[in-house]
């Protein structure tokens, strides 16, 4: 359940910035890690208000959305190394590449959809406190779950060639990265990096998620 939980809220706010107004693009405020959070927040509440029936009614257009969007503000490749760990210098090209890809659209294949859910009082980022100037930042979240307990959700974002990307998540105090390396690790120790990723393909295969 802890698991589960990490991941639905891992989703529910690196998705938010990942969704815009419809089909238009989004108008996202890259200039800093926490104007990012906060105006990639407001595009997908403000899609999710709007199309929230037609995305309950075809899930999989919030799933296409997702995909198109939230690859420029998500580092999967840097994130997907860090939870390789050492597995990932013994790793293929090959291997690498199919890795970062079929990990990523697990991610969105099992626990996007939960999104569709996702309401704009459930969500409020908190004022920014580092500098402006550093390569590496931490932009403070709240998210209310369906009870109204509060959970702090802080992301973990760097300085690349490309603007501002997030690259981990830390829900009081349990880090995405982390919780995949140690559950990935004991994977791949038992059966080997390959049957992991044949594992993680089958899952977002179009008739992947039902076995």
């Amino acid at each position: 359940m802890m698991r589960r939980t990490l991941r639905l809220l891992l989703l529910a706010g690196l998705v938010a910035g990942a969704v815009a107004r419809g089909a238009e693009a989004p108008k996202i405020d890259a200039s800093g890690p926490s104007q990012l959070i906060g105006s990639v927040a407001e595009a997908m509440l403000e899609s999710l208000e709007m199309h929230r029936a037609e995305y309950r009614k075809d899930p999989s257009r919030l799933d296409a959305l997702i995909n198109e969007l939230m690859l420029p503000y998500f580092d999967a490749q840097y994130a997907a190394r860090l939870v390789l760990g050492r597995h990932w210098t013994a790793a293929s090209a090959e291997q690498r590449a199919r890795f970062v890809d079929a990990f990523y659209h697990s991610m969105l294949r099992n626990y996007g959809r939960a999104l569709v859910d996702f309401t704009p009082d459930r969500l409020k980022v908190l004022p920014y406190q580092g500098s402006a100037e550093a390569p590496s930042a931490t932009v403070r979240t709240q998210v209310r779950k369906n009870d109204g307990t509060l959970v702090a959700v802080n992301y973990t974002l760097r300085r690349t060639p490309e603007g501002w990307k997030a690259w981990d998540v830390v829900i009081e105090g349990v880090s995405y990265v982390k919780s995949f390396r140690d559950d990935f690790g004991s994977q791949i120790e038992q059966g080997g990096l390959d049957a992991l990723i044949q594992r993680l393909e089958k899952q977002v295969a179009p008739s992947g998620g039902k076995s």
